[in-house]
């Protein structure tokens, strides 16, 4: 029986056939102080509401990126406790149906990234405007810092409309060594693959069918969907050029990152804390 049933149980003894405290909780195999005891917890209706407003303005974060704002904005507080007060306040994602778990070969002739602009990640999302025109946007991520150099949305993309954002963004970080794409005519397109010869950068393409071979981008785009995509309407093209803009400055120097340590990314790729240039 729990301890809370055994202490109603106690003062009804008490109250209804005028035994001592100690006699009822003699009767009912209950110690004492269990029943004396009073909880010592401390206020939490602060950290209550500063969870409440951080889920409600990231709705995709689960409790131990909760509990890294937390710390980093001062709070005394572990993360049992975190995840503690996050379940009771309701805030748990919901968990995605299992798929089927199946062993990937990786490709033996890849090297892991082992610094800034090693291996660059790039790939198009779709999506719509409030109006129902299509819209598809450039994502490009460093699988090192995580950094994301650009989203650029546009009604369509041509071959050099990649080059063209590509100039734009490798002047401000650098260039480089190697870009992983899948097959797409935008990626195996002659204007590509001249600007990738004259720059020395290496096209890395995914085997057909194979998505696992390009992760990084595919887990960035599940990511820009839950975060962003899913949670703003888009009434014309400059407002989500707008609104991906701020999302790729949120996530470059401030969201929290596991895979760095709960680093941002743009500490890997400027040390001294400059912000992220403008795509």
């Amino acid at each position: 029986m729990r301890p809370d049933r055994k202490r109603e149980l106690a003062a009804h003894l008490c109250s209804e056939w005028g035994v001592s405290i100690r006699r009822a909780c003699r009767a009912l195999e209950f110690d004492t102080s269990t029943y004396h005891y009073k909880a010592r917890r401390r206020d939490q209706a602060g950290i209550e509401a500063r969870i409440k407003d951080i889920c409600q303005t990231r709705v995709r974060y689960g409790y131990r990126r909760v509990h890294v704002l937390l710390r980093r904005e001062g709070y005394e507080i572990n993360q049992k406790r975190t995840r503690r007060i996050y379940s009771e306040l309701g805030m748990q994602l919901r968990n995605k149906t299992p798929k089927r778990r199946v062993k990937a070969k990786l490709r033996d002739d890849r090297q892991d990234a082992t610094r800034p602009n090693d291996v660059w990640a790039m790939d198009f999302v779709h999506d719509q405007l409030a109006t129902g025109s299509k819209i598809r946007i450039l994502t490009i991520v460093d699988t090192f810092s995580r950094y994301v150099p650009a989203l650029d949305v546009r009604f369509s993309y041509r071959a050099e409309d990649v080059v063209r954002t590509l100039e734009q963004v490798c002047p401000q970080i650098g260039y480089p060594k190697t870009i992983r794409v899948d097959q797409g005519s935008e990626f195996i397109s002659r204007d590509l693959d001249l600007w990738a010869y004259a720059k020395g950068v290496t096209l890395d393409f995914s085997r057909p069918g194979k998505p696992t071979d390009n992760a990084y981008i595919e887990a960035f785009n599940g990511r820009l969907r839950a975060e962003c995509l899913n949670a703003h309407w888009f009434l014309t093209l400059a407002d989500a050029a707008e609104k991906l803009e701020a999302w790729r400055r949120y996530y470059n120097e401030e969201r929290p990152h596991g895979s760095i340590g709960h680093k941002v990314p743009i500490s890997l790729i400027n040390p001294d804390g400059a912000t992220s240039p403008p795509s």
